[in-house]
């Protein structure tokens, strides 16, 4: 038998892990089992780019544990975008991805293939399996869900998300600090999140957790106030001007500065809108997405603030490449090694699917059909606890 893994996307605190994890397990149930790794994603499939793990490197796969990032590459490759992939030289003209992709898997002799990414990851996934099975090559592509953003439909809790939110936190411990290098400072945390605020919903609950656990000095110059979360800005609720103005400018002139989290998806349909008004171009991914890096809506939500607050600096600091390359914590490990676990056993006996807890089925663990997988998951803020702590910062 032999199995191929790839990580795919962006980083997450969850992928050398998950790598180390069905690495550990296949080695566990049958040394014999052959381990390869296609580099860098989907692009090192095209390629035919892999490695072979030895005997040594399934000794060391504990230690992968202990690291963020991937031992065997990402990159954003989107199969169905045969146009980007000729472009990025991974096909000649004319062909086709996904029968590239399959006949490398046969040429290599592929038993298994598992899957470590996003919801582009898993779509692609889910379209690389039906290609193959309407070729009729039997073989189970099982995968598992990574995204600091949390934001896969149906899974309950992606892989690393938590870490994230956490590293994020800790982030903002150090950055929040700032506010005592100018007067009436904006110190504004952007955090990761396209589509999906829970990521800056989050790692704001987190921080404001661990600030209540902090002793403070308020005679000294260092109160509570100065250091707790202003204003939340996620995807999920349209940012009014006029409202937050109105809400922040007294705890400003009280406070005499304001912390505030914004999710990098928000207020993004309003600035591309601003931005091809004046003419200026707006770039987009292979997947089409609008990029982020480009839009900024940290700095042009606490733009559009400075204007009327009378601030006199402003500090926008983004917590992703931090968040997103740090190890798992105990929480995504325990996770991690459950979901790897039932992965495996789902490729034995040959279920393709999403690996994760099924919020559409009760929460349960199972291996979630592909075509009932999609990105985009907003932030429940139907949820209790979500709306009554987003309503104790934003009041």
């Amino acid at each position: 038998m032999k199995v191929a893994i790839l990580t795919s996307g962006g980083l997450a605190p969850c992928l050398s892990a998950a790598v180390g994890g069905l690495i550990q397990r296949y080695n566990d149930l049958d040394e014999s089992i052959e381990i390869v790794a296609y580099l860098n994603g989907y692009q090192g499939l095209l390629l035919g780019q892999s490695r072979t793990i030895t005997k040594a490197g399934r000794q060391e796969a504990f230690s992968l544990l202990n690291f963020g990032g991937s031992p065997i590459g990402n990159s954003r490759v989107k199969l169905s975008n045969a146009k980007d992939c000729e472009k990025k030289g991974l096909i000649k003209s004319g062909e086709n991805p996904f029968e590239v992709a399959a006949q490398r898997l046969m040429t290599d002799k592929i038993d298994i293939l598992h899957t470590i990414g996003g919801d582009d990851t898993s779509t692609t996934a889910a379209e690389l399996a039906h290609f193959l099975e309407k070729n009729h090559y039997d073989l189970p592509i099982v995968g598992l869900p990574k995204t600091v953003d949390n934001d896969i439909v149906p899974v309950k809790c992606s892989l690393g998300a938590t870490t994230a939110a956490e590293q994020g936190a800790i982030f903002f411990e150090h950055v929040v600090h700032e506010h005592s290098a100018n007067p009436k400072m904006l110190v504004i945390h952007e955090v990761m999140g396209r589509h999906c605020g829970w990521l800056t919903y989050e790692t704001a609950r987190i921080y404001m957790e661990r600030l209540q656990k902090k002793t403070f000095a308020p005679e000294l110059g260092f109160s509570k106030e100065k250091f707790e979360i202003h204003g939340i800005y996620v995807p999920e609720i349209e940012f009014n001007l006029e409202t937050e103005l109105g809400r922040l400018k007294p705890i400003f002139e009280h406070v005499g500065n304001l912390n505030l989290f914004v999710s990098e998806g928000a207020c993004v349909s309003a600035i591309v809108k601003e931005m091809e008004a004046s003419g200026e171009a707006v770039e987009r991914d292979a997947f089409g997405h609008v990029k982020l890096d480009k839009v900024n809506a940290g700095k042009w939500i606490g733009e559009q603030l400075m204007k009327h607050l009378g601030a006199q600096k402003m500090l926008v600091q983004k917590s992703g490449y931090f968040a997103r390359s740090s190890a798992a914590n105990a929480f995504d490990l325990n996770l991690i090694q459950s979901c790897v676990d039932y992965a495996v056993e789902c490729a034995l006996k040959k279920q393709s699917g999403l690996i994760g807890h099924d919020e559409q089925n009760g929460g349960k663990l199972r291996c979630i059909e592909f075509e009932r997988v999609t990105g985009g998951k907003p932030l429940n803020l139907q949820d209790p606890q979500v709306n009554a702590f987003i309503r104790s910062i934003n009041k």
